[in-house]
């Protein structure tokens, strides 16, 4: 009933830039929060930035000052910019969403749901 589906990750550089898109689709009434997880071999799963519907926003300190985090409300999409990418941000990443939706006719959540991942490999 609900789907997020990401994309945009891929090969850089260090120093280079992504962006990554996570678009939410299916019988959604709300979405309390989006964000991004990234896990890397052997590493838990570890939350990078999330936004909240009130536009509240946190990182984790390893890439302030490098990522945003910002969404597209009317879309129901999630973005997150990567600048200044490092080798340690090689991960695969992930969205997730903290949403109300319909099921029938009951209204379900809040709930989460979580993308397939997409990979970010950040080497010369």
């Amino acid at each position: 009933q609900v789907q997020l589906v990401e994309s945009g990750g891929g090969l850089v550089q260090p120093g280079g830039s992504l962006r990554l898109s996570c678009a939410a689709s299916g019988m959604i009434l709300s979405i309390n929060a989006m964000g991004w997880y990234r896990q890397a071999p052997g590493n838990q799963r570890e939350l990078v930035a999330g936004i909240t519907s009130g536009s509240i926003i946190n990182y984790v300190d390893s890439v302030k000052g490098r990522f945003t985090i910002y969404r597209d409300n009317a879309k129901n999409t999630v973005y997150l910019q990567m600048n200044s990418l490092k080798p340690e941000d090689t991960a695969v990443y992930y969205c997730n969403a903290r949403l109300f939706y319909k099921s029938g006719s009951s209204i379900r959540g809040p709930d989460d749901y979580w993308g397939q991942g997409t990979q970010v490999t950040v080497s010369s």
